[in-house]
């Protein structure tokens, strides 16, 4: 996926290379821009950077080229890296974690919160995940690589309180010294969220000294019930922490993005009295968490926000805003708030996958802990079935609230008890799927893991079935299906079409999969996938 500021011309290629049963070394895919139709300079880099569900993102300039990254949550591959020499032509290059095998062992789920940070020919990757086990703390992790596009290494937890410990930023004082910034995560346990600081050793992989506390959040002001997400810089004779205050996520947030400076790095801080300083706008909701980037001498903050005509459904993006300092010197941005223009064309978002090569193109993506297997040979994607849950996933994030999303399968793939099929996923919980096996075609409705078979019809006689999906403002979808891919035929149900607003998590948007339900020895092959995205 890509785009340019003015002209707006963003291409998706679906080409090789996977997170799945690909070398790490083939885990490149061509995600970048198409060239302004324009000869004229780019003046303005307001834009959408990562279009679907990226949340809390990441940026930083490793020597001419900038590199990126951003939450995963729940789904791998974990951490995606995404690298550009402009702000503007970006491409996705690899994952930290790309597979199952090369995540941290001590780490679940919850993969939050990414910072790039480069130095002494060296880059780390500071993360946020939940231990597993018993007590499951939010901890934060380190990871470092002799290239920025990987392989990474990790190096296990740094910090795990006891109300967990989130939103890891490593910057050097006034002196040089090594610390890591990071919130106390009091919110999920009704407590404060104090900011603390401590210094981290040379080799990035262990704090030492004592912590200390910078701020909290305020809960008489906006920052209401937490504050989180710091980002510093240090310009002039200043500090200055970008973070963000109040509920992140979800149909009711009210994230904005606030600062605060300091002449040392443990303070005394001061936050800027026309806090927030980013906030929403008839286009975008909740902007925060991000990270500060300088380029020909202009300063930007890429972070997220929920586009206000797709929000839950589609995710948090993100975006690039541009600020720059008062003349009392602090940070503003024009009109408090997200400068970024939705784009005019989002056909230029659609998603192609005709699976050529031997590779599955890096932005499919597995729910954390169900990595299938899956291959690409002969044009053709093939899933192999579980007996777990809703079965096998591979999804692709949506674009906007409003799709239509189509497959092709090949029926002589179909076993005895082997269902397959596509669906809307919000989690392996929660999904609603048209499938196909033990001759019949069926609509799955999965909430809350209870499945519910909503329509049941006799499955047509066909080499190729067609399944379409179609989604309306995020949250009423319909099914059809052909037998020659021209005539589409509606599952009949008791309602035009099915209420799918439960399906987004609280956290992240809806994807679009492919589903094998069954044997473990069974594999479907799927033929093509398309996404068309509408407004």
């Amino acid at each position: 996926m890509s785009f340019t500021v003015e002209s707006q011309a963003i291409t998706m290629e679906s080409a090789t290379p996977a997170p799945t049963n690909c070398s790490a070394e083939a885990t490149n895919t061509a995600v970048h821009l198409a060239p302004p139709v324009t000869s004229a300079p780019v003046t303005s880099y307001a834009n959408i950077i990562l279009p679907g569900d990226f949340p809390d993102p990441t940026i930083a300039q490793i020597g001419d080229t900038y590199w990126a990254s951003a939450t995963s949550a729940e789904w791998g591959p974990v951490f995606p890296l995404f690298k550009s020499t402009n702000l503007v032509d970006w491409e996705l290059v690899s994952h930290v974690f790309p597979t199952m095998e090369s995540m941290p062992e001590w780490a679940g789920t919850n993969f939050w919160a990414p910072e790039i940070f480069h130095e002494n020919g060296k880059t780390y990757l500071y993360y946020t995940a939940r231990q597993k086990g018993k007590k499951g703390r939010l901890a934060i992790g380190v990871a470092s690589a002799d290239n920025p596009a990987g392989p990474y290494t990790d190096h296990g937890p740094l910090v795990a309180q006891r109300y967990g410990s989130i939103d890891g930023f490593p910057m050097r004082d006034e002196h040089g010294k090594l610390y890591l910034v990071w919130k106390e995560d009091g919110n999920a346990y009704k407590k404060p969220t104090p900011i603390f600081a401590q210094r981290i050793n040379e080799t990035h992989t262990k704090l030492v000294g004592k912590k200390v506390e910078l701020f909290r959040n305020d809960p008489a002001s906006w920052e209401g019930c937490l504050v989180e997400g710091s980002a510093i810089i240090r310009h002039n004779d200043y500090f200055y922490m970008f973070y963000a205050g109040n509920g992140c996520c979800g149909k009711c947030c009210t994230y904005a993005t606030g600062v605060a400076r300091a002449k040392s790095l443990l303070g005394p801080w001061e936050k800027c009295p026309q806090n927030p300083i980013l906030k929403k706008n008839a286009t975008w909701k909740c902007p925060g968490h991000g990270t500060v980037a300088q380029y020909e001498g202009r300063w930007f903050l890429l972070h997220h926000a929920y586009y206000n005509q797709s929000h839950e459904f589609v995710g948090r993006q993100g975006i690039l805003s541009e600020f720059t300092f008062n003349e009392e010197g602090w940070p503003e941005f024009e009109g408090n708030s997200p400068q970024a223009a939705p784009l005019k064309d989002v056909s230029v978002l659609n998603v192609t996958e005709n699976f050529a090569g031997n590779c599955l193109a890096g932005t499919w993506q597995w729910p954390i802990g169900r990595q299938p297997e899956v291959g690409v040979s002969d044009g053709q994607l093939l899933l192999t079935a579980s007996p777990t849950g809703i079965g096998s996933v591979v999804a692709q994030r949506t674009f906007t609230a409003t799709y239509k999303a189509t497959t092709s399968l090949a029926t002589s793939s179909l076993e005895q008890d082997v269902f397959a099929g596509l669906c809307a996923i919000g989690d392996p919980d929660n999904a609603l799927a048209l499938m196909a096996g033990n001759g019949t075609l069926q609509v799955w409705h999965v909430k809350g893991g209870t499945h519910q078979a909503l329509a049941k019809l006799d499955l047509p006689t066909c080499q190729t079935l067609n399944m379409r999906l179609e989604a309306w403002g995020g949250q009423r979808f319909r099914f059809t299906y052909s037998t020659d891919g021209s005539t589409w035929h509606p599952i009949i149900l008791d309602s035009f079409a099915l209420n799918g607003e439960y399906l987004p998590p609280w956290d992240r948007g809806v994807r679009v999969g492919l589903l094998a339900q069954g044997s473990s020895l069974a594999t479907i092959g799927f033929n093509h996938f398309a996404i068309r995205n509408q407004r």
